[in-house]
């Protein structure tokens, strides 16, 4: 296991389209996935919870072809947000690649990789997006800024499972 000083969210924008996030995490990879894949699992640790976000409703079918919709709801919004997109591939343990579709048009595509190191699981999520213009709205926005906390939850819930 690592010191948790030494485990750190790297986000850094590696081209004009392309954000991409890097973290270890003190687990294996089967387990790092599982915690992305399982709705009930999804939802422990996808919304920071500073934010004050909730979600509403969680729906995936995780596997190449399938979908997904979260819901979300923030009390400065008058009605709930819903984020869904199609899996164009899914690798159990390795892999998932799946599309933003909300926005309409051209959405942002999202690959996260999970690389198991000396029983840690590296993940590299990286979002391509259709234009420079598309990755500075969103950073803009403000939509980048949770990852940090984020990542640290995931963390914490892979130890939980792990220990289990």
């Amino acid at each position: 296991m690592t010191d948790k000083a030494d485990i750190r969210t790297e986000v850094d924008r590696a081209s004009d389209r392309e954000l991409v996030v890097t973290r270890m995490f003190n687990g294996p990879a089967r387990i790092v996935f599982r915690a992305w894949s399982e709705p009930a699992l999804f939802q422990r640790w996808w919304t920071p919870k500073s934010h004050d976000i909730a979600f509403v409703a969680c729906e995936m079918d995780v596997r190449t072809g399938g979908a997904y919709r979260l819901v979300f709801s923030h009390p400065a919004a008058e009605q709930p947000m819903a984020f869904f997109g199609r899996y164009l591939e899914v690798i159990p343990n390795a892999r998932i690649v799946w599309t933003n579709e909300e926005g309409g048009g051209d959405g942002a595509v999202t690959t996260v990789t999970f690389e198991e190191v000396g029983g840690m699981t590296k993940v590299v999520l990286r979002d391509l997006y259709p234009s420079k213009e598309a990755l500075d709205e969103t950073i803009a926005s403000g939509a980048t800024c949770g990852f940090e906390e984020q990542f640290d939850q995931l963390d914490g819930l892979v130890g939980e499972l792990d220990a289990a």
